[in-house]
């Protein structure tokens, strides 16, 4: 029995990896009292594994109004609007390419185009760069978000879809957020 268990914990044991190890030594760094050591160590590991990871939007929501920063908030409750209000969308991609650039800091960059579709997915309106994004600082910063505001100005009632087309400006990978929404009278 005690070999069984121990060959169930192998596959475990193997799959170890940089983040694993990172939070050994943050533990151990913390539990030495170290708390910033242990903050700078997790966050070096985790914007080092975001950038194994492909580009994409890991959120995109309607809020009630603008965001104040990364996870900063208020959900609208629906996706209902007037004609002539205001649409503003809280979006986080993930994946972003950090690039070193002059002065041994990174530097991310991405761009934003706008489709209105109806709900067949028929194009209404298209705006190409309507969004645009740099970020520069001396770490991988995962926090990052966009807000993206978008007013229409008599649209008839109905139903629609927001498209934004994220594209990464080193890597040019592409990724897309969809948000259906309603023009009520």
């Amino acid at each position: 029995m005690r070999l069984t268990f121990v060959a169930a914990l192998a596959p475990t044991l193997a799959l170890a990896g940089p983040l694993a190890d990172a939070a050994k030594k943050a533990e151990e760094q913390a539990a030495a009292g170290d708390t910033v050591g242990a903050h700078n160590t997790i966050r070096d590991a985790y914007g080092a594994f975001a950038a194994t990871l492909p580009f994409s939007i890991g959120k995109a929501i309607f809020v009630a109004a603008p965001p104040q920063g990364y996870g900063m908030y208020a959900t609208r409750p629906d996706s209902s609007f007037t004609a002539g209000e205001a649409l503003i969308s809280y979006v986080e991609p993930v994946g972003l390419t950090w690039r070193a650039v002059d002065g041994g800091l990174l530097e991310s960059h991405f761009t934003v185009d706008l489709e209105l579709l109806d709900p067949k997915g028929t194009r209404l309106a298209e705006q190409k760069a309507f969004g645009s994004f740099d970020f520069k600082g001396s770490v991988r910063n995962q926090e990052v978000f966009a807000k993206l505001t978008l007013n229409l100005t008599s649209p008839p009632a109905g139903d629609y879809v927001l498209r934004y087309r994220f594209r990464d400006s080193a890597s040019g990978a592409v990724a897309i957020s969809e948000q259906p929404f309603k023009i009520v009278p």
